[in-house]
């Protein structure tokens, strides 16, 4: 699953815009590491971590939200908080496919046609 708005793979510059797409999906401090900017494999990979630890930290808060915050603040920002939790997971989750994609794409390997 190709990201929305990113040139396909062997289009013109599509490595520098990858790598611009990559690093608003990471951590900020990300764009300070050379070896990220120099190197968009590796800020691919960086990112498909990045991501994927997202998302087992979402599922993780998911599971401790009410025990941890139940009694310091009223039911409905629990309530608020899961609902937050749960969104921010389901954004990752479509976000890994698309930054897999980009991973794969920048190390070489082009998707089949479908039959």
């Amino acid at each position: 699953m190709w990201p929305d708005g990113l040139p396909p793979p062997d289009a013109p510059g599509w490595q520098d815009a990858a790598a611009r797409w990559l690093l608003d999906h990471c951590p900020p401090e990300y764009r300070r590491h050379e070896v990220l900017r120099r190197h968009p494999v590796v800020l691919a990979r960086f990112t498909r971590w990045h991501v994927a630890a997202g998302i087992d930290g979402h599922t993780r808060a998911l599971g401790l939200v009410r025990a941890e915050l139940g009694t310091a603040v009223p039911p409905q920002a629990v309530e608020a908080a899961v609902v937050v939790l749960e969104r921010e997971r389901q954004r990752l989750q479509a976000l890994l496919p698309r930054v897999s994609a980009v991973d794969a794409a920048l190390r070489g390997v082009r998707p089949r046609p479908r039959l």
